[in-house]
């Protein structure tokens, strides 16, 4: 995965400044291809263009495979805190959002302000400017990087006269592009119905009153009825659709519990690869495990999560899962839809925190996942920062970050670099057993031995002609099933 930086500089676009599990063994793959194939990227590619089906003079053959027209979108960011860089990094990460969404930008506009504007985000002679500027590009789309209230978004749309979306709208539309799964698409369905239903919008003043008589300006016959129900309607349907996906979605958590509680019966340790969207974890997994998991240089490329086996060198086995990439400000309603994906965190024995080293901002990188990190309650989790892309990274930055962060791991997922160092204090990480046992254990029960092989550490091993005569560290609950067979 490459550095995602930009091409062009932020200030270009700123002319006014006052945004499931399987096993692959980690010997079974060839290194040199640790992406394998890559037939899903191959798909997302392969749509095409036909020429002149638009009506624009000018013509494009190929798009990306999202973007039947690109939408053109103007950005729109109030900056309330911070420095003059935090400003610029907000903008090119909208801009990023928004281009993996399947826009061209053509402008961006950032207001300062002490507080957004509650009526219209960034004030009533803002939102000329964006207006004028919007007729001078021939833009269609205004988005504006915070989550704006119901009115914000009404009051702009009607004075811009086009579609206004904000922050949150737009992370969902990239989870709806990219989700696979059944169980993705139901989590990304839920935050946007739940978004959406408080914005809905009835139908203005045509229905917004009943009628009846020589009232309403003599509507008379035919003006009488119920009023506007239509936006009822809507919600009671909204509602309804979101208690579906919620069952669906507890009936799918069955299943992930289910996995869980058969890995934690097995005692298999569990590593779970956390971090910033397009920060290299999908690179990293592939490099480790050889999963062959999508890889693209976009934001949210990945959303399922992914579970790998993987083994230490004493050949003790534990998992290694891909997890969702976060972002500063990550909407409430994706936080809540994808909780019990996020759990996969929480449970975890040890956090692989990767960072981008390569991205202007490393350190509020960390910060927003630590951010919800702690939302989701894996706060607690033992957590081993790894700071990749260290080609593409200055050494000047990650001089600066191994000194504030000194057990940090410097790799680079795209050329190998730092990986046996990592894999090797991953394995130190790990719970180790504990429990010194000797044990005579019969042929038949040959699962205790399956076991002590996945998740002791063996001193040493004899067949005999009772049964396996066995010297090893177990865990405790291990310790247990065969304190019956111990021996002196």
């Amino acid at each position: 995965m490459t550095d995602h930086s930009l091409d062009e500089n932020v200030d270009d676009l700123m002319p006014d400044l006052d945004g499931d599990a399987g096993d692959y063994p980690q010997d079974d793959y060839d290194e040199a291809d640790y992406d394998g194939g890559q037939e899903d990227l191959a798909a997302r590619r392969s749509l095409r263009r036909v020429a002149g089906m638009r009506t624009e003079l000018e013509d494009v053959t190929e798009v990306e495979y999202r973007q039947l027209r690109l939408e053109r979108v103007v950005l729109v960011s109030v900056w309330t805190s911070g420095t003059q860089e935090d400003a610029d990094n907000a903008m090119a990460e909208l801009k990023l959002l928004a281009e993996t969404a399947g826009s061209e930008v053509l402008a961006g506009l950032v207001q300062r302000r002490s507080h957004v504007d509650p009526a219209t985000y960034i004030g009533r002679g803002k939102v000329e400017e964006v207006a004028e500027m919007v007729r001078a590009t021939g833009a269609d789309t205004v988005i504006c990087d915070g989550e704006l209230e119901p009115a914000q978004l009404r009051n702009l749309e009607d004075r811009v006269k086009v579609k206004v979306v904000d922050r949150t709208a737009l992370i969902l539309d990239i989870f709806a592009q990219h989700a696979k799964s059944a169980e993705g698409k139901a989590q990304v369905e839920l935050a946007q119905l739940q978004y959406l239903n408080q914005r809905l919008r009835g139908w203005g003043g045509n229905l917004s009153r009943q009628a009846g008589g020589r009232a309403a300006g003599g509507a008379g016959i035919g003006g009488r009825g119920p009023g506007e129900t239509k936006i009822e309607t809507d919600r009671r349907r909204i509602h309804t659709r979101i208690a579906q996906l919620r069952r669906k979605l507890r009936e799918m958590d069955a299943t992930r519990e289910g996995k869980r509680a058969e890995r934690r019966r097995n005692q298999v340790p569990s590593v779970a690869i956390v971090g910033y969207t397009n920060a290299g974890k999908s690179s990293l997994l592939n490099r480790l495990t050889g999963a062959g998991v999508l890889v693209e240089d976009a934001l949210f490329a990945t959303l399922d999560p992914t579970t790998r086996r993987s083994e230490t060198a004493d050949g003790r086995v534990y998992t290694l899962t891909d997890t969702v990439g976060f972002v500063r400000h990550l909407p409430h309603d994706l936080v809540e839809a994808f909780r019990s994906t996020l759990e996969e965190s929480s449970q975890a024995d040890l956090l692989v925190h990767v960072v981008d080293a390569s991205d202007p901002d490393p350190e509020g990188q960390i910060g927003a996942v630590r951010t919800v990190l702690a939302e989701i309650g894996a706060a607690q989790v033992p957590e081993l920062l790894v700071l990749n892309k260290a080609d593409a990274a200055d050494e000047t930055t990650i001089l600066a970050l191994r000194a504030n962060h000194p057990d940090a791991v410097v790799v680079s997922a795209r050329t190998g670099a730092g990986l046996d160092e990592l894999r090797a204090i991953i394995e130190q990480r790990l719970p180790q057993p504990e429990v010194r046992i000797t044990a005579l254990v019969p042929y038949e029960r040959g699962d205790l031995v399956d076991r002590i092989h996945k998740t002791a550490v063996i001193d040493s091993l004899e067949h005999t002609a009772d049964g396996t005569l066995v010297s090893a560290r177990v865990m405790p609950a291990l310790a247990d099933e065969l304190a019956a067979f111990a021996r002196d």
